[in-house]
């Protein structure tokens, strides 16, 4: 079966957003006197959503309600004035999209970062390539493993799920693919490790970028 689609995870996959949300989420709890987190911890409170993460962020004895809602509001202002400022591709990204643009792979993102983050960060930092879809967190659909958002985008390309690619950094996304009946690669420069990835259920494990390519050359021949 010859590839037609790759459908990318974002943050840890696309582009290394960790400093920038560490450093929002931290300057949250250091406005409610909470304790904050060493950057390398932020890779695996991040991939579930939001509201996951600030919760994860939170010492045990301080998850309740009222703290987790005046936290999140914390992180939005926080992040709105500083989701640019380091968040870059990760290297070799730029080359794996210049050459299945060549091949005429269709491209798309499917993310659990907020729709209204999602959008921008692709148009502004990766604004040189084609996403046909970029879906975010949104309320009127379920955040991954549930394929509900893969499926919707490869329902508007007309492209049958064993014909594309799901990328992502996660045990999330790997979940997301098996659900979604696509071929999940495990990028293993991102946020979480290959044990996680292999449990998860990826097909393949990509140590670059390259190995992306690589993977749709196969498909072709």
């Amino acid at each position: 079966m010859q590839f037609r689609a790759l459908i990318s995870d974002l943050d840890g996959t696309l582009i290394d957003t960790l400093q920038d949300m560490a450093n929002a989420v931290n300057t949250a709890l250091c406005r409610l006197q909470l304790p904050p987190h060493e950057v390398s911890e932020y890779r695996y409170f991040v991939g579930d959503g939001r509201r996951t993460m600030a919760l994860r962020a939170l010492p045990y004895d301080q998850r309740d309600d009222c703290t987790l809602e005046q936290l999140l509001a914390y992180i939005a202002e926080e992040y709105d004035g500083r989701w640019i400022d380091n968040s870059v591709p990760y290297p070799g990204i730029p080359e794996m999209l210049d050459e299945l643009t060549r091949q005429g792979i269709r491209l798309a993102v499917l993310s659990n970062k907020p729709q209204v983050y999602a959008g921008p960060m692709i148009s502004t930092i990766l604004s040189g390539w084609h996403f046909e879809h970029v879906l975010g967190e949104s309320p009127d659909r379920p955040r991954k493993p549930a394929p509900a958002g893969a499926l919707q985008i490869i329902e508007r390309m007309n492209v049958l799920p064993q014909e594309c690619i799901y990328l992502g950094d996660s045990g999330v996304d790997m979940e997301t693919a098996r659900a979604a009946g696509m071929y999940g690669v495990g990028a293993l420069w991102g946020f979480r490790d290959a044990d996680e990835l292999t449990r998860a259920g990826a097909s393949l494990l990509a140590h670059h970028p390259a190995d992306v390519v690589t993977l749709v050359n196969h498909s072709l021949e």
